[in-house]
């Protein structure tokens, strides 16, 4: 089960519960802008999804850009070094690069803890 995340087609949104105003939140992830919406039922939440994610998408088709912020496949991950060499030493053993080693425990982490499934 997939916590605080809503599908809207290829599109997903974080929720959360906004206690000041004691309504959910929704803003949408790896969008080349800003999405939101609230509402106080989960059905709500998916109306105004929709309608946020259809008014985002409308204006980036109108200005001619691209609705989805592309990744470059690169960043920084900055651990203990004690972390770092105990890795490098698994990574070697392994007879795989440090980047290897990596990728696979993201993938594996996202795909089995979190349910979330990563095209190869």
């Amino acid at each position: 089960m997939i916590k605080n995340l809503m599908k809207f087609g290829d599109h997903q949104a974080v929720i959360s519960y906004d206690p000041e105003i004691e309504m959910f939140r929704g803003e949408f992830v790896n969008l080349n802008g800003g999405a939101d919406f609230y509402a106080s039922t989960v059905d709500g939440l998916r109306d105004e999804g929709q309608k946020s994610l259809d008014i985002f998408l409308d204006e980036c088709q109108k200005a001619g850009i691209e609705p989805v912020k592309p990744y470059s496949g690169k960043f920084v991950v900055r651990v203990d070094p004690k972390l770092h060499a105990a890795a490098s030493i698994a990574a070697a053993a392994g007879g795989k690069s440090l980047n290897q080693l990596a990728e696979e425990a993201l993938r594996h982490a996202i795909e089995n803890d979190e349910g979330f499934a990563v095209a190869a």
